[in-house]
């Protein structure tokens, strides 16, 4: 039985499937794992993990189905992170992880200062933001001196895979374009004189697109995970766009909206959107572009509550079901780690407005759940302004089991979803991109008939209005309150250290 394997490695777990020629998920294995947060700010990784777990993984996967004859391998992780390795492809520090990392503001200001904003966004198409991979690179090579002294090559997860499993060094130009402002837009290519001057010692990986083939399984590779020498390894790419291509979600006209433990949003176009709220970043395929954005905290704030209350989720769910609409008066800011897009504020913070004694975990749970639905709207909102079309709303991800969860967030939108019969998320987008580059010539598989649409979400009328002067409080609390909250942040910032 032909079959492709998939794996993807995500904030805080790795996940796997086998997958055979007509899309049938044949086996699942997953690896959970925490990150690092030695300080407030700072969200890191020890990159040796993503290999040992796919090493993992993989063993669990092939006992769980001996019949299957894996053809190809396919690759995904969070991102962009940027993990710098020596000559002998040992990672010199711990992996900086995405935006919900911060620590790399000053660099950002003074990158901006010396290199400018028009010329920044006119090159890599996005300002400089915490999700942003070059200053982060600067950091190190200002802050870890001993770590910068041997930094040879640049990997994420995905690439780290890829360079394990084949010894090919590549990435993916999706992964690339976040890497800003190293690399080119519209010229797709690092962009010299920057790559120069902020990652002068690091060797350029060789650029790709995310279905291209990065090589072959190595008998190195064999050995360690069970797959057959030779079997065809995809480059990969970030997550979320694995994750788009997992439901079909990356045509034009098309919004990818991920519900994990952050939500991200990608809006696919052909051509380049510029605007300083949201990210311009290379589509995962050649001949596309996308605009786009992610809530730092959406399933991290839901499990920070579970655990706060001792309470499980089917009991929270129940709780917030018998809160109404507006959760009795409560609002809360979803800025529990900082915020991504649109407001760019990684000192921002969780705030919850209009508590009272009579107020019930549901009501809490319930306005979290709408402060995330509130935060895709300001995303989606900005999107649009920034000229984005968009045509189709796909959902993906965890979150996508608890229906009450996507409910309040066409509620609050006021947009139709769709629910593919598959969320499993980047690690099933994985496997699709490894059959696709595998496939005989004109039998490459097509999407939706591996993971058709088994749910529509639409939203309540009768609650418009009501969901629409939540959102100008939730925009205007924000406001009022940002003074306070960052002098609260450095407080924090000093009391850590």
């Amino acid at each position: 039985m032909r079959c492709t394997l998939g794996v993807d490695i995500g904030t805080s777990s790795s996940k796997g499937v086998l997958v055979d020629d007509g899309g049938v998920i044949l086996a699942t294995a997953i690896r959970a794992h925490e990150v690092s947060r030695p300080r407030s700010g700072w969200v890191e990784m020890d990159g040796r993990v993503w290999w040992d777990e796919f090493v993992a993984i993989t063993h669990e996967l092939i006992a769980a189905a001996p019949e299957a004859e894996i053809v190809g391998v396919g690759v995904s992780g969070m991102g962009p992170c940027i993990l710098l390795a020596d000559e002998h492809d040992e990672p010199v520090r711990p992996a900086i992880l995405y935006g919900i990392d911060t620590r790399s503001t000053a660099q950002i200001e003074r990158m901006t200062a010396e290199l400018g904003v028009d010329e920044i966004t006119r090159v890599g198409g996005s300002t400089l933001t915490s999700q942003a991979g070059g200053p982060k690179i600067a950091w190190i090579a200002e802050e870890d001196a001993e770590a910068w002294a041997r930094a040879r090559r640049l990997f994420m997860p995905a690439s780290w895979l890829a360079r394990k499993l084949t010894g090919a060094y590549v990435l993916d130009h999706q992964s690339a374009s976040q890497v800003s402002p190293l690399y080119d837009i519209e010229g797709e290519q690092w962009h010299e004189p920057w790559w120069a001057e902020f990652a002068g010692p690091i060797e350029q990986p060789v650029l790709g697109w995310a279905g291209d083939l990065a090589g072959e399984v190595t008998a190195a590779a064999a050995s360690a995970t069970g797959l057959a020498a030779g079997t065809p390894v995809i480059i990969g790419t970030i997550d979320a766009w694995t994750e788009a291509v997992s439901v079909g979600a990356h045509e034009v006209g098309d919004l990818m909206l991920m519900y994990g433990t952050t939500m991200f949003l990608v809006a696919t176009g052909e051509e380049a959107l510029r605007t300083p709220s949201m990210w311009t970043t290379a589509g995962a395929f050649a001949g596309t572009r996308n605009l786009a954005g992610g809530l730092s905290t959406s399933g991290a704030l839901t499990a920070w509550l579970k655990d706060l209350t001792g309470a499980d989720y089917p009991a929270l769910l129940a709780d917030a079901e018998r809160s109404r609409p507006g959760a009795r008066g409560l609002l809360v800011l979803p800025y529990f780690a900082g915020e991504r897009t649109p407001i760019q504020d990684p000192d921002a913070r969780g705030v919850i407005a209009g508590l009272t004694l009579d107020h019930s975990r549901g009501d809490l749970y319930r306005a979290a759940l709408e402060a995330t639905a509130l935060g895709v709207r300001h995303n989606v909102e900005t999107m649009r302004a920034a000229g984005a079309d968009i045509r189709r709303i796909v959902a993906v991800g965890g979150g996508t089991q608890g229906r009450l969860w996507l409910q309040i967030v066409s509620d609050v939108t006021g947009l139709v979803q769709e629910v593919p019969q598959t969320t499993i998320g980047a690690s099933y987008g994985a496997a699709f991109l490894a059959a696709t580059a595998t496939a005989d010539d004109g039998a490459a598989p097509v999407i939706t008939a591996w993971n058709p649409i088994a749910e529509t979400i639409r939203p309540d009328a009768a609650l418009r209005d009501l969901y629409d002067t939540l959102f100008d409080r939730y925009v205007r609390l924000y406001q009022g309150s940002k003074d306070v909250v960052h002098e609260l942040a450095t407080a924090q910032r000093e009391a850590a250290a």
